[in-house]
């Protein structure tokens, strides 16, 4: 319903832009509509969850992805999107992305939720981690934070030309330079602005409950809530 309005809007094609093999992991609101955005921008995209690709077939047949399980999601792809709640990354296989393609550029969506959802996390409480570095660390690759305050309807609803002058923009925190460049070229075709958002220590500027977080707004307002957070953690956001 979605796809097709937004495949003429920002064709990788059109815009000169090869298309990509991309996994996704986490077929929820966020991973769900990335797969019907990067698909329809002709992507080649494998999605896999923790259930099993045979729960994936209706998103399968809507957008042309391929399921796959977690395990091998990562195989191939240029980019992988890790979208699964906190608590489940440890979960996720070890090697992950052994057979990724060199170079690999590794988003993570997440969010801490101590109360909500994901129970104490004493490394990023009492050591101080922000969210994804401790992601980082168990996935044992370098990751770029992303997405994690984007509304998911936003990535079907909201996406506008270059220019435009209600263009939402999106914060990309990472240490690794190449990588968050990849980062920023893919959501600018998918047609939003960026904000270098600096190192992954620097992520807690964009994590729940910072004014950043879920900011329907353009690049200087970005930057300026950006350079308004506070490091730390709001008792709603504290286990």
């Amino acid at each position: 319903m979605h796809c097709g309005t937004r495949r003429s809007l920002h064709s990788p094609r059109s815009q000169g832009r090869p298309d990509m093999k991309i996994g996704i992991i986490g077929a929820g609101n966020i991973g769900g509509n990335l797969t019907r955005r990067l698909t329809a921008l002709g992507h080649d995209v494998s999605v896999a969850n923790s259930r099993g690709p045979h729960t994936l077939t209706a998103l399968a047949e809507e957008t042309g992805a391929t399921p796959v399980p977690v395990a091998e999601a990562a195989r191939g792809a240029e980019v992988v999107v890790v979208t699964v709640p906190l608590k489940a990354v440890p979960d996720l296989p070890s090697g992950l992305f052994d057979e990724a393609a060199d170079g690999v550029a590794v988003i993570d969506t997440g969010n801490y939720y101590p109360r909500q959802r994901d129970g104490r996390i004493s490394a990023i409480e009492d050591d101080g981690l922000t969210e994804s570095r401790w992601t980082e660390r168990h996935l044992g690759h370098p990751v770029i934070k992303a997405f994690n305050g984007t509304y998911a309807q936003d990535i079907l609803d909201r996406p506008r030309p270059v220019g435009a002058p209600d263009r939402i923009a999106l914060p990309v925190a990472g240490d690794d330079e190449a990588a968050k460049r990849k980062v920023r070229s893919l959501i600018d075709e998918l047609g939003f602005d960026t904000v270098d958002a600096g190192g992954l220590d620097e992520s807690w500027r964009q994590q729940p409950d910072t004014p950043v977080y879920g900011l329907q707004a353009g690049v200087e307002a970005v930057t300026k809530a950006l350079a308004e957070a506070s490091r730390e953690r709001t008792p709603d956001f504290r286990g």
